[in-house]
């Protein structure tokens, strides 16, 4: 399956080099639309048989648990099953009382944290195996990261450490991570990988203990240091351990906590929460120019949040003219419907960015099936032919509980619209106030939907394209064999869109 993918993948960078369609001489026999549309169809099988290669539905049906049930095991059941991870780590994944309280508590308490985790663990697990790879260093050292950062790249602590490594600032810049007012590397996923397995290798080589050395990446190389002198000169991280900062004596424990319960969530009824996307399915394009995110999100249809969270490294949503170029990260289908309109991309940029008087502007929203017809000239065309109107001037009086994003949401239009508009500094507003707004089409205030009845005991779930009932399941925190005990009627190979399942 592997190398199947990796063709596959060939065959999509090869494909981007070819010319657009209107382009190709009447002798070219390859048709790249069907070519594109073949390629893809690949891939989306290629994942969707990734995702239903999971163990956890077969453990837990075996082990006949409810949706919701705590399996709790024996001591010696945890300490044989931290043995067997030993065996094949450099790690010492020791079986005391310390690990054996963490684990017992990540079991019961944090058992969404895992889940949610596992979830994420599909953009960024494959990312950090390269990299160790690469330095030579242990693949357990990507659990490092999720008790860091739960892997999110833009969480901070309340010290300024940040992103999936959670750099200070000084380790950062010592490690090569840039900061200024638009990028922070510390946010980088790749970067900062990279510089977490040199920080990592560089201690290891201090110590020579994969535990002290995960100790000083919490704590630093000083703490541990003084703690050593003081116990005396010993060597291992549960002889110091006692001598350590507080926060850093939970820490190894924490660690192999997170180790054991993503090895063995199955067992423990832990079924991963759906990923949004696999590392495998990302692509890259460099920008020449200074680009919103926005721009992109309009001509490729493409979500904002969804482009923001996929391109951590960005302070703002403004990816900024730099050398060498900045980049920008998504899923292929929509990085080469990018590269196509790349030209259209930066007028686009400059028809709704370029410094010009303070006058409305509409919003260009091109459906995506519409650009996948359409020429660079044609598009163009669009961009060039857009001129600002006052007829489609309106008011809105600012209500309870309303703010800038869902007002924007109402009116089809973005915050940094009505910011610009009503030369609002920060999107700050109050109750009562006017807003003036500009759109393509008047839009009627959404009126306020009626109390929502009590549910009742049973839930359902209406099948969407796309859907499996193995992702369905996923989706609500059930394994297969649960939801199928639901819906026994229910032949879960053949579903259909609109069929109910249910699901609680």
């Amino acid at each position: 399956m592997r190398s199947v993918l990796l063709v596959l993948l060939m065959l999509t960078g090869f494909s981007f080099s070819q010319k657009p369609a209107h382009l190709i001489r009447p002798a070219d026999t390859l048709n790249p639309d069907a070519f594109f549309n073949t390629v893809q169809q690949s891939l989306n099988m290629f994942y969707a048989d990734y995702a239903n290669q999971r163990n956890y539905d077969s453990i837990i049906n075996s082990l006949n648990y409810e949706p919701n049930q705590v399996p709790t095991f024996s001591d010696e059941v945890y300490c044989e099953r931290l043995e067997e991870m030993s065996k094949k780590s450099p790690f010492h994944m020791d079986c005391n009382q310390a690990t054996l309280s963490t684990i017992k508590f990540f079991a019961a308490q944090r058992r969404g944290f895992i889940r949610v985790v596992m979830g994420r663990s599909a953009l960024y697990f494959d990312l950090f195996g390269e990299k160790l790879s690469e330095y030579g260093l242990p693949q357990e050292l990507r659990y490092l990261s999720v008790i860091e950062s739960g892997l999110r790249p833009q969480v901070k602590s309340r010290a300024g450490a940040l992103g999936l490594w959670q750099f200070m600032y000084k380790t950062g810049l010592y490690f090569g991570l840039e900061e200024n007012s638009y990028i922070d590397e510390r946010m980088d996923p790749e970067k900062a990988t990279d510089a977490a397995c040199r920080y990592l290798k560089q201690l290891y080589g201090i110590y020579g203990d994969w535990n002290l050395a995960l100790a000083a990446y919490n704590a630093g190389p000083g703490n541990v240091n003084h703690a050593i002198k003081r116990s005396g000169g010993k060597t291992t991280y549960w002889e110091v351990r006692p001598f350590l900062p507080q926060e850093t004596q939970g820490y190894v424990p924490n660690f192999i906590a997170a180790a054991y319960l993503i090895t063995y969530h199955a067992e423990h009824n832990i079924i991963p929460m759906e990923a949004k996307v696999h590392n495998a399915q990302l692509d890259t394009m460099c920008m020449k120019n200074g680009v919103h995110m926005n721009t992109i999100s309009q001509i490729a249809s493409w979500d904002l949040e969804e482009i923001k969270a996929l391109n951590p490294v960005y302070k703002t949503a403004f990816i900024p003219k730099m050398s060498p170029a900045r980049c920008l990260t998504g899923p292929m289908d929509k990085i080469n419907l990018l590269v196509s309109f790349e030209d259209s991309l930066y007028a686009l940029e400059k028809f709704l960015y370029a410094p010009k008087p303070p006058v409305p502007k509409p919003v260009l929203v091109v459906p995506q099936d519409s650009l996948q017809n359409i020429d660079t000239a044609s598009l163009n065309t669009i961009v060039d032919s857009l001129k600002p109107t006052n007829e489609n001037l309106q008011y809105h009086k600012v209500k309870t509980g309303e703010n800038l994003k869902n007002i924007a949401l109402k009116y089809n239009v973005t915050i940094e619209q009505i910011m610009e508009w009503n030369g609002l500094q920060t999107t700050n507003i109050y109750v009562g106030q006017k807003l003036k707004l500009f759109s393509s089409q008047t839009v009627a205030p959404t009126p306020t939907p009626a109390p929502r009845p009590v549910q009742p005991a049973k839930k359902y779930y209406n099948v969407k394209p796309g859907d499996t009932f193995g992702k369905i399941a996923q989706r609500n925190n059930l394994s297969q064999g649960q939801l199928q005990r639901l819906n026994p009627g229910v032949n879960i190979n053949n579903i259909s869109v609109g069929q109910r399942i249910r699901i609680k």
